[in-house]
Protein backbone atom coordinates (compact mmCIF):
# COMPACT_ATOMS: atom_id res chain seq x y z
CA UNK A 1 0.00 0.00 0.00
CA UNK A 2 2.58 2.63 0.85
CA UNK A 3 4.62 1.02 -2.69
CA UNK A 4 1.71 2.00 -4.08
CA UNK A 5 0.77 5.76 -2.25
CA UNK A 6 4.89 6.13 -3.39
CA UNK A 7 4.54 5.90 -7.03
CA UNK A 8 1.50 7.80 -6.96
CA UNK A 9 2.76 10.78 -5.11
CA UNK A 10 5.98 10.30 -7.45
CA UNK A 11 3.86 10.09 -10.62
CA UNK A 12 1.89 13.12 -9.28
CA UNK A 13 5.45 15.05 -9.10
CA UNK A 14 6.73 13.89 -12.48
CA UNK A 15 3.69 15.43 -14.19
CA UNK A 16 3.68 18.79 -12.83
CA UNK A 17 7.06 18.82 -13.74
CA UNK A 18 6.64 18.01 -17.25
CA UNK A 19 3.96 20.67 -17.45
CA UNK A 20 6.38 23.14 -15.63
CA UNK A 21 9.03 22.40 -18.07
CA UNK A 22 6.33 22.44 -20.88
CA UNK A 23 5.43 25.75 -19.93
CA UNK A 24 9.22 27.51 -19.06
CA UNK A 25 9.78 25.93 -22.89
CA UNK A 26 6.92 27.40 -24.61
CA UNK A 27 7.81 31.20 -22.96
CA UNK A 28 11.22 30.52 -24.03
CA UNK A 29 10.15 29.72 -27.37
CA UNK A 30 8.15 32.83 -27.73
CA UNK A 31 10.25 35.99 -28.71
CA UNK A 32 9.04 39.46 -27.82
CA UNK A 33 9.72 42.28 -29.94
CA UNK A 34 8.90 46.22 -28.40
CA UNK A 35 8.09 48.58 -31.10
CA UNK A 36 7.82 52.18 -29.97
CA UNK A 37 6.26 55.41 -31.71
CA UNK A 38 5.04 59.02 -31.10
CA UNK A 39 1.44 58.82 -32.40
CA UNK A 40 -1.58 58.45 -30.22
CA UNK A 41 -2.74 55.17 -29.76
CA UNK A 42 -6.27 54.28 -31.60
CA UNK A 43 -8.97 52.46 -31.12
CA UNK A 44 -10.45 49.86 -33.37
CA UNK A 45 -10.77 51.34 -36.30
CA UNK A 46 -10.27 54.70 -35.17
CA UNK A 47 -7.78 56.93 -34.39
CA UNK A 48 -4.44 57.48 -36.32
CA UNK A 49 -3.92 55.05 -38.89
CA UNK A 50 -0.25 54.60 -37.92
CA UNK A 51 -1.43 52.92 -34.80
CA UNK A 52 -3.53 51.07 -36.35
CA UNK A 53 -0.98 50.10 -38.98
CA UNK A 54 1.78 49.06 -35.51
CA UNK A 55 -1.34 46.77 -34.35
CA UNK A 56 -2.46 45.14 -37.41
CA UNK A 57 1.24 44.14 -38.29
CA UNK A 58 1.76 42.85 -34.45
CA UNK A 59 -1.86 40.63 -34.49
CA UNK A 60 -0.70 39.30 -38.44
CA UNK A 61 2.59 38.31 -37.30
CA UNK A 62 1.62 36.83 -34.00
CA UNK A 63 -0.99 34.52 -35.73
CA UNK A 64 1.56 33.68 -38.63
CA UNK A 65 4.13 32.39 -36.72
CA UNK A 66 1.97 30.67 -34.40
CA UNK A 67 2.66 32.71 -31.37
CA UNK A 68 6.04 32.40 -31.34
CA UNK A 69 6.84 36.26 -32.12
CA UNK A 70 4.87 38.62 -30.16
CA UNK A 71 5.07 42.43 -31.09
CA UNK A 72 4.50 44.80 -28.08
CA UNK A 73 3.28 48.47 -28.68
CA UNK A 74 4.23 52.04 -27.10
CA UNK A 75 2.27 54.72 -28.59
CA UNK A 76 2.47 58.62 -27.57
CA UNK A 77 6.41 57.99 -26.84
CA UNK A 78 5.17 56.17 -23.72
CA UNK A 79 8.66 54.03 -23.32
CA UNK A 80 11.34 56.43 -24.84
CA UNK A 81 11.48 60.08 -26.53
CA UNK A 82 10.40 60.33 -30.34
CA UNK A 83 14.22 62.38 -31.07
CA UNK A 84 16.10 59.29 -29.43
CA UNK A 85 14.22 56.69 -31.47
CA UNK A 86 16.56 56.82 -34.37
CA UNK A 87 19.22 56.35 -32.38
CA UNK A 88 17.86 53.43 -30.53
CA UNK A 89 17.08 51.56 -33.34
CA UNK A 90 20.55 52.11 -34.93
CA UNK A 91 22.03 50.35 -31.46
CA UNK A 92 19.81 48.31 -30.70
CA UNK A 93 18.15 49.11 -27.82
CA UNK A 94 14.78 49.74 -29.84
CA UNK A 95 13.42 46.75 -31.70
CA UNK A 96 10.80 48.38 -34.15
CA UNK A 97 9.25 51.83 -34.91
CA UNK A 98 6.87 53.69 -36.70
CA UNK A 99 9.20 56.57 -37.42
CA UNK A 100 10.06 59.59 -39.71
CA UNK A 101 13.05 58.91 -41.31
CA UNK A 102 13.91 62.25 -41.63
CA UNK A 103 14.33 62.60 -37.98
CA UNK A 104 17.41 60.35 -38.09
CA UNK A 105 19.48 63.15 -40.84
CA UNK A 106 21.25 64.79 -37.61
CA UNK A 107 23.12 61.33 -37.54
CA UNK A 108 23.06 59.90 -41.21
CA UNK A 109 22.28 63.25 -43.35
CA UNK A 110 21.57 60.94 -46.18
CA UNK A 111 17.95 60.08 -44.71
CA UNK A 112 16.68 64.03 -45.17
CA UNK A 113 16.29 63.02 -48.69
CA UNK A 114 12.55 61.69 -47.30
CA UNK A 115 11.54 64.97 -46.24
CA UNK A 116 13.05 67.33 -49.40
CA UNK A 117 10.90 69.53 -49.98
CA UNK A 118 8.57 68.83 -53.08
CA UNK A 119 10.68 66.08 -54.33
CA UNK A 120 7.59 63.21 -53.93
CA UNK A 121 4.21 64.68 -55.13
CA UNK A 122 1.91 61.24 -55.07
CA UNK A 123 1.31 58.77 -52.97
CA UNK A 124 2.44 56.30 -56.11
CA UNK A 125 5.85 58.12 -56.92
CA UNK A 126 7.09 57.42 -53.44
CA UNK A 127 6.41 54.01 -53.44
CA UNK A 128 7.85 53.39 -56.51
CA UNK A 129 11.13 54.05 -54.42
CA UNK A 130 10.79 50.94 -53.32
CA UNK A 131 12.00 48.96 -56.42
CA UNK A 132 13.73 52.15 -57.93
CA UNK A 133 17.90 52.26 -57.19
CA UNK A 134 17.28 55.44 -55.01
CA UNK A 135 15.23 52.88 -52.44
CA UNK A 136 17.60 50.00 -52.79
CA UNK A 137 20.35 52.40 -52.02
CA UNK A 138 18.47 53.83 -49.21
CA UNK A 139 18.19 49.99 -47.94
CA UNK A 140 22.27 50.00 -48.24
CA UNK A 141 22.64 52.79 -46.20
CA UNK A 142 20.42 52.12 -43.19
CA UNK A 143 21.59 48.63 -43.27
CA UNK A 144 24.83 49.93 -42.41
CA UNK A 145 23.57 51.84 -40.20
CA UNK A 146 21.66 48.77 -38.05
CA UNK A 147 18.49 49.40 -39.66
CA UNK A 148 16.08 47.79 -41.81
CA UNK A 149 12.40 49.02 -43.17
CA UNK A 150 9.70 46.45 -43.28
CA UNK A 151 6.89 49.02 -44.38
CA UNK A 152 6.99 51.64 -46.86
CA UNK A 153 4.79 54.14 -45.78
CA UNK A 154 4.82 57.92 -47.17
CA UNK A 155 2.39 61.06 -46.13
CA UNK A 156 1.61 64.17 -47.48
CA UNK A 157 1.44 67.18 -45.39
CA UNK A 158 -0.57 70.45 -44.39
CA UNK A 159 0.27 74.08 -43.03
CA UNK A 160 -1.78 74.55 -39.93
CA UNK A 161 -1.74 78.45 -38.83
CA UNK A 162 -2.41 80.57 -35.99
CA UNK A 163 -3.31 83.58 -37.63
CA UNK A 164 -2.91 84.25 -41.65
CA UNK A 165 -3.28 81.31 -44.07
CA UNK A 166 0.11 80.09 -46.04
CA UNK A 167 0.26 79.18 -49.31
CA UNK A 168 2.92 80.80 -51.22
CA UNK A 169 6.54 81.35 -49.81
CA UNK A 170 5.65 85.31 -49.72
CA UNK A 171 3.11 84.11 -47.13
CA UNK A 172 5.87 82.46 -44.70
CA UNK A 173 7.46 85.83 -44.20
CA UNK A 174 8.55 86.75 -40.53
CA UNK A 175 6.80 83.36 -39.56
CA UNK A 176 8.54 81.32 -36.63
CA UNK A 177 7.49 77.38 -38.37
CA UNK A 178 8.03 74.70 -38.00
CA UNK A 179 9.28 72.18 -40.70
CA UNK A 180 9.93 68.77 -39.40
CA UNK A 181 13.74 67.92 -40.79
CA UNK A 182 16.74 70.56 -41.99
CA UNK A 183 15.86 69.74 -45.66
CA UNK A 184 12.46 71.68 -45.34
CA UNK A 185 13.56 74.07 -43.11
CA UNK A 186 15.94 75.37 -45.15
CA UNK A 187 13.17 75.82 -47.81
CA UNK A 188 11.10 78.25 -45.35
CA UNK A 189 14.33 79.71 -44.21
CA UNK A 190 14.51 80.79 -47.79
CA UNK A 191 11.13 81.52 -48.25
CA UNK A 192 11.82 84.87 -44.85
CA UNK A 193 10.47 82.30 -42.29
CA UNK A 194 12.49 81.45 -39.00
CA UNK A 195 12.34 77.95 -38.61
CA UNK A 196 12.52 75.74 -35.43
CA UNK A 197 12.92 71.87 -35.23
CA UNK A 198 10.84 69.80 -32.95
CA UNK A 199 8.82 66.50 -33.23
CA UNK A 200 5.00 66.22 -34.25
CA UNK A 201 4.22 65.61 -30.62
CA UNK A 202 4.95 69.24 -29.35
CA UNK A 203 3.94 71.55 -32.21
CA UNK A 204 0.19 71.57 -29.99
CA UNK A 205 2.43 72.86 -26.98
CA UNK A 206 4.37 75.39 -28.55
CA UNK A 207 1.77 76.58 -30.70
CA UNK A 208 -0.59 77.66 -28.17
CA UNK A 209 2.16 78.72 -26.09
CA UNK A 210 3.33 81.16 -29.30
CA UNK A 211 6.73 79.60 -29.62
CA UNK A 212 5.15 78.61 -33.38
CA UNK A 213 2.81 80.45 -35.76
CA UNK A 214 2.81 77.60 -37.93
CA UNK A 215 3.94 74.25 -38.48
CA UNK A 216 3.76 71.61 -41.64
CA UNK A 217 3.71 68.04 -40.84
CA UNK A 218 1.61 65.28 -41.85
CA UNK A 219 -2.54 65.69 -42.39
CA UNK A 220 -3.09 62.54 -40.12
CA UNK A 221 -0.47 64.13 -37.15
CA UNK A 222 -2.51 67.90 -37.92
CA UNK A 223 -5.63 65.53 -36.79
CA UNK A 224 -4.93 62.98 -34.17
CA UNK A 225 -2.45 66.07 -32.43
CA UNK A 226 -5.39 68.17 -32.38
CA UNK A 227 -3.82 71.10 -33.77
CA UNK A 228 -7.11 72.62 -35.28
CA UNK A 229 -7.59 74.01 -31.49
CA UNK A 230 -4.91 76.16 -31.49
CA UNK A 231 -5.37 77.33 -35.28
CA UNK A 232 -7.03 79.93 -37.25
CA UNK A 233 -6.58 78.44 -40.74
CA UNK A 234 -4.89 75.15 -42.65
CA UNK A 235 -3.59 74.13 -45.84
CA UNK A 236 -4.63 70.86 -46.86
CA UNK A 237 -2.64 68.61 -49.03
CA UNK A 238 -5.71 67.80 -51.09
CA UNK A 239 -4.31 69.46 -53.90
CA UNK A 240 -0.56 70.19 -54.33
CA UNK A 241 2.02 69.92 -51.37
CA UNK A 242 5.17 70.24 -51.17
CA UNK A 243 5.43 68.01 -47.66
CA UNK A 244 5.37 64.69 -48.31
CA UNK A 245 7.23 61.98 -45.48
CA UNK A 246 8.66 58.47 -45.30
CA UNK A 247 7.43 57.13 -42.23
CA UNK A 248 7.80 53.43 -42.38
CA UNK A 249 7.87 50.53 -39.70
CA UNK A 250 11.72 49.88 -38.74
CA UNK A 251 13.14 47.04 -37.04
CA UNK A 252 16.58 47.17 -35.52
CA UNK A 253 19.57 45.10 -37.40
CA UNK A 254 20.08 43.64 -33.45
CA UNK A 255 16.30 42.71 -33.21
CA UNK A 256 16.25 40.97 -36.81
CA UNK A 257 19.17 39.07 -36.42
CA UNK A 258 17.33 37.75 -33.25
CA UNK A 259 14.50 36.31 -34.88
CA UNK A 260 14.71 32.73 -36.84
CA UNK A 261 14.59 32.97 -40.36
CA UNK A 262 10.90 31.55 -40.63
CA UNK A 263 10.01 34.65 -38.52
CA UNK A 264 12.31 37.16 -40.66
CA UNK A 265 10.12 36.00 -43.54
CA UNK A 266 6.59 36.54 -41.86
CA UNK A 267 7.94 39.71 -40.84
CA UNK A 268 9.00 41.46 -44.31
CA UNK A 269 5.32 39.80 -45.88
CA UNK A 270 3.35 41.17 -43.32
CA UNK A 271 5.19 44.47 -43.49
CA UNK A 272 4.61 44.81 -47.02
CA UNK A 273 0.97 43.97 -47.39
CA UNK A 274 -0.06 46.59 -45.15
CA UNK A 275 0.79 49.39 -47.89
CA UNK A 276 -2.07 49.51 -49.19
CA UNK A 277 -3.87 50.36 -45.76
CA UNK A 278 -1.22 52.81 -45.13
CA UNK A 279 -1.87 54.67 -48.48
CA UNK A 280 -5.25 54.44 -48.01
CA UNK A 281 -4.85 55.92 -44.83
CA UNK A 282 -2.63 58.53 -45.63
CA UNK A 283 -5.08 59.76 -48.45
CA UNK A 284 -8.38 59.40 -46.08
CA UNK A 285 -6.44 61.41 -43.65
CA UNK A 286 -5.73 64.13 -46.66
CA UNK A 287 -9.77 64.55 -46.77
CA UNK A 288 -10.21 64.60 -43.83
CA UNK A 289 -8.29 67.26 -42.53
CA UNK A 290 -10.29 69.73 -44.16
CA UNK A 291 -13.31 68.14 -43.12
CA UNK A 292 -11.66 68.72 -38.94
CA UNK A 293 -10.52 71.59 -39.18
CA UNK A 294 -13.74 73.71 -41.05
CA UNK A 295 -16.39 71.56 -38.63
CA UNK A 296 -13.68 73.63 -35.80
CA UNK A 297 -13.98 77.08 -37.34
CA UNK A 298 -10.25 76.99 -39.64
CA UNK A 299 -9.91 78.39 -42.63
CA UNK A 300 -9.43 75.92 -44.93
CA UNK A 301 -7.18 76.49 -48.15
CA UNK A 302 -5.69 74.44 -50.69
CA UNK A 303 -2.83 74.90 -52.68
CA UNK A 304 -2.81 74.74 -56.47
CA UNK A 305 -0.14 73.97 -58.89
CA UNK A 306 1.29 77.60 -59.07
CA UNK A 307 2.04 77.86 -55.73
CA UNK A 308 3.66 75.09 -55.68
CA UNK A 309 5.94 75.77 -58.57
CA UNK A 310 6.98 78.85 -56.23
CA UNK A 311 8.08 76.83 -53.30
CA UNK A 312 9.99 74.24 -55.61
CA UNK A 313 11.84 77.75 -57.19
CA UNK A 314 13.19 77.97 -53.44
CA UNK A 315 13.67 74.31 -52.48
CA UNK A 316 16.08 74.24 -55.14
CA UNK A 317 18.04 77.34 -54.47
CA UNK A 318 18.34 76.34 -50.80
CA UNK A 319 17.05 72.61 -50.02
CA UNK A 320 18.43 70.78 -52.62
CA UNK A 321 21.52 72.92 -53.29
CA UNK A 322 22.57 72.12 -49.60
CA UNK A 323 21.96 68.28 -49.60
CA UNK A 324 23.89 68.17 -53.35
CA UNK A 325 27.12 70.08 -51.40
CA UNK A 326 27.11 68.86 -47.92
CA UNK A 327 25.70 65.20 -47.66
CA UNK A 328 27.89 62.33 -48.94
CA UNK A 329 26.99 61.34 -52.28
CA UNK A 330 24.29 64.34 -52.08
CA UNK A 331 24.14 64.73 -55.86
CA UNK A 332 23.58 61.25 -56.64
CA UNK A 333 21.52 60.56 -54.19
CA UNK A 334 19.03 63.43 -55.62
CA UNK A 335 19.73 62.74 -59.09
CA UNK A 336 18.43 58.78 -58.72
CA UNK A 337 15.03 59.94 -56.71
CA UNK A 338 14.63 62.71 -59.23
CA UNK A 339 14.62 60.02 -62.01
CA UNK A 340 11.37 58.09 -60.46
CA UNK A 341 8.57 59.91 -62.15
Amino acid sequence: MKSYTRNLVLSALAGMLALGLSATSHAEDTKVLKLSHQFPASTGDDGDFRDQLARKFAKQVEEKTKGSLKIEIYPSSSMMKTNTQFGALRKGTLDMSVLPLAYGSGEVPEVGLTLMPALVQSYEQGLRWKTAPIGKELDKILDAKGIKIVTWVWQAGGIASRNKQIVNPDDAKGLKIRGGDKTMDLMLQGAGGSATNMASSEIYSAMSSGVLDAAVTSSTSLISFRLYEVSKSVTTARGKSFWFMFEPLLISKAAWDSITPAQQKVVMEVGASLEPFAVEGAKKDDKLLAEVYAKAGNKVVDMDQAAFDKWLAVAKETSYKNFNENVPNGKQLLDMALSVK
